[in-house]
């Protein structure tokens, strides 16, 4: 094993000021170690067990960025260090401590090294007020990076719930008027129905008018859509046989008769057996019928919105489920196209083109949902309020690829390499935080385990998240 001397030691400017004493530990705990161009040093991710001080040679610092090894800085000077660099924090937490970067050898390389577990009690003994110093450096940063984060996640939860109420009132207002107007409805009937009765009608021909009524009921359960012109003549067609057959009003009933799919020809029929007396309260009680189911298809549909909506904010959030758990990562994207539906303008169109084969996914659900929401977010601010969002799913070598892609401007290769790093953002001013993709990578790599990386040119650009299919084992 090859060791320093205490005089090569200071010529280290990391070391140049230390006594005698503390140059002796050094020479005793530290070794030297070689590398040859082309290996690594340390790897990024790895526990951080060593301190490395660069003797002789070269070495390139890199990060992994967007699926891509990216290099960083590049050195040559000697008493460069890198590795385990926080070894000065509490134990317990420079124990947990990883390398934030890959340090690979450009040429052969000579290094000093020192253990982690041994060097970071001495640096603490040593330097006692400067250690205290960093570690308020150290932990200031991360709170102040966490106090960041809960911001930016409470303003997409808040821009979320803005959304989701705009989505929830159509479908309630619509709910609420059809209500009111369902009730005049009803009562209209029940005033024709007392009219008709006190008419000169027999049993049989009210038991006929009833029977009608069903049959006015299930026309409307299959009437057809009818284009703007078609629709206009029909209503035409009843007006004309309502004024013919001394029906009042017939151009304010005609639009219900045509929208509950009614026409002349079973008016014709429908009503021939009315007594001339009783035929227009027949008839304005057939519209009250085909209004009022109408009216009651508007509550279903509304409410059913109001339901679905519900369901896909319970799926986003999953509320009351676990949260490591295995899950169709289809349903995850459809909820999260539900919570950002008010986001869309009318100028961007939605494609989803699903591999509805692939298997069941090992994941954080309502984590991954805040991966969508950020990269679909992302792609509609990025059209600039035209273009199209296609989002596609299919599997590939045991992973799972969720793909968003948009038709906007593109990243400019020049800032491609930093959109994943903390705080950096192309919005405007006030527009973004710069977390967003952050966040993302470390869902997607830290607590995944899989890959996150974009490919873009100006109308085409395409971010992928891989995801592995192996289980997670759950962290904390």
């Amino acid at each position: 094993m090859e060791r320093l001397t205490a005089d090569e030691l200071r010529t280290l400017f990391l070391f140049e000021k230390l006594d005698d004493e503390k140059l002796a530990w050094l020479v005793d705990h530290g070794q030297v170690e070689y590398r040859t161009a082309g290996t690594n040093v340390h790897a990024e991710g790895e526990p951080a067990t060593c301190f490395f001080v660069l003797l002789e040679g070269t070495v390139a610092l890199c990060r992994n960025i967007g699926g891509e090894r990216v290099e960083v800085n590049r050195t040559d000077h000697h008493g460069s260090y890198f590795g385990a660099t926080q070894v000065y924090l509490e134990a317990d937490v420079a124990s947990k401590q990883t390398y934030q970067m890959t340090v690979e050898s450009v040429t052969d390389t000579r290094m000093f090294q020192l253990p982690a577990e041994e060097f970071g009690p001495v640096v603490r003994a040593w330097f006692p007020m400067a250690v205290h110093l960093l570690e308020g450096l150290f932990f200031g940063m991360q709170n102040t990076q966490r106090a960041v984060n809960q911001r930016e996640r409470l303003l997409a939860l808040g821009s979320l719930s803005a959304g989701l109420t705009h989505e929830l009132n159509n479908p309630a207002a619509a709910a609420v008027r059809a209500t009111a107007a369902l009730r005049e409805r009803v009562a209209g009937m029940r005033h024709k129905l007392a009219m008709l009765a006190s008419g000169a009608i027999d049993p049989k021909t009210l038991t006929g008018l009833v029977k009608l009524q069903e049959n006015a009921v299930e026309r409307v359960a299959k009437a057809p859509k009818l284009g703007p012109m078609e629709a206009s003549d029909r209503e035409d067609e009843i007006s004309d046989w309502l004024d013919d057959h001394d029906v009042a009003g017939g151009w304010d009933l005609a639009p219900t008769l045509v929208a509950g799919g009614l026409d002349v020809e079973w008016l014709e029929e429908a009503l021939g057996s009315c007594p001339l007396g009783t035929r227009e309260a027949a008839v304005r009680w057939l519209a009250y019928t085909v209004e009022t189911e109408t009216l009651m298809n508007e509550i279903e549909d509304a409410t059913t919105r109001v339901s679905t909506l519900v369901g896909a904010a319970k799926q986003y959030s999953q509320m009351d489920r676990a949260p490591f758990q295995v899950v169709d990562v289809h349903e995850l994207l459809d909820s999260t196209l539900v919570m950002l539906a008010a986001k869309f303008p009318a100028g961007v169109q939605l494609v989803k083109d699903y591999d509805r084969t692939i298997p069941p996914l090992p994941a954080y659900a309502a984590e991954l949902n805040q991966v969508w929401t950020n990269l679909i977010d992302n792609g509609i601010a990025a059209m600039g309020g035209q273009g199209t969002l296609t989002v596609r799913t299919f599997e590939r070598d045991d992973t799972i690829v969720v793909e968003i892609g948009d038709t906007g401007t593109g990243i400019p290769a020049a800032i491609k390499d930093r959109i994943f790093e903390p705080f950096f953002t192309t919005k405007d001013v006030g527009q973004g935080t710069g977390l967003g993709l952050d966040i993302s990578w470390r869902i997607v790599v830290n607590k995944h385990h899989g890959d996150i990386r974009v490919e873009s040119r100006p109308g085409d650009t395409r971010f992928q998240v891989c995801l592995p299919l192996t289980t997670i084992p759950p962290t904390a």
